[in-house]
């Protein structure tokens, strides 16, 4: 693995496709979740994020809806060969950023893997749920006032 280089709001199709790429190694080849159900509805109204190694090539990703006064972080993800290394936290923090650009929030949400819970923890979100099934895979609703 190469050293991690940047997160970059995607400006193109191509930076979209570099996240759904990644994406689609992660929840579909990994996890098993429908593609259908991965790549949906909603892609054309989020802001899209990808994170680049230092030879370009992408190895995380994440994206983040504006839904009243939630800002929903969603889809992160990170290849298996990136992942341990911080790569997470770039993500977070870019998308935290931007979030923090976006007039009227008041709180971010997002809906965590049960194995996730304790990264995002560390970024602040506290669980607000009981487990719930997504695609087929156990979450519980975290939310962090902003």
């Amino acid at each position: 693995m190469h050293n991690i280089l940047n997160v970059v709001k995607t400006t193109d199709l191509h930076q979209r496709e570099d996240a759904y790429s990644v994406r689609t190694t992660v929840f579909v080849g990994e996890q098993n979740v429908p593609p259908a159900l991965e790549i949906d509805e909603l892609e054309d109204e989020a802001v899209h994020f990808v994170l680049y190694d230092d030879e370009n090539k992408p190895c995380g990703a994440g994206r983040f809806r504006t839904v009243g006064e939630f800002g929903k972080v969603e889809r992160i993800c990170v290849l298996k060969e990136a992942r341990g290394k911080g790569a997470g936290h770039l993500i977070m923090e870019a998308i935290e950023q931007h979030a923090a650009t976006v007039d009227g929030l008041t709180t971010l949400k997002l809906d965590a893997q049960l194995h996730a819970i304790s990264f995002y923890e560390k970024h602040g979100y506290e669980v607000v749920s009981g487990e719930f099934l997504d695609a087929g895979i156990l979450h519980k609703t975290m939310t962090k006032p902003f």
